[in-house]
């Protein structure tokens, strides 16, 4: 397994993402606009579950979101619990 990756296109869709060899193992899809990130959906196979890397995804988008100066638009379920759970973490970029 190697560190979160990330992809974007021209458009601004992507993801942040995890891969063992060719297969993702857990993807966050996003789109950027021109200030601001929206999280669509986070995604974790299911013989991946358990071992932090929803979390990892969620630290480098956070990381991105902060180093480029943008706001987070959190509609992932994952992304708006942690949100709701630890605002703390995240005001700045809300």
């Amino acid at each position: 397994m190697s560190n979160v990756q990330f992809t974007k296109d021209e458009k601004g869709n992507g993801s942040f993402y995890l891969a063992n060899g060719d297969k993702r193992i857990a993807e966050m899809v996003i789109h950027e606009g021109s200030n601001h990130l929206t999280v669509y959906h986070t995604e974790v196979q299911p013989e991946e579950e358990g071992k932090g890397l929803a979390k990892q995804l969620l630290e480098a988008m956070v990381g991105y979101v902060r180093e480029h100066g943008i706001k987070l638009i959190p509609l992932c379920a994952y992304v708006a619990a942690q949100v709701k759970r630890h605002p703390e973490n995240f005001s700045d970029i809300l």
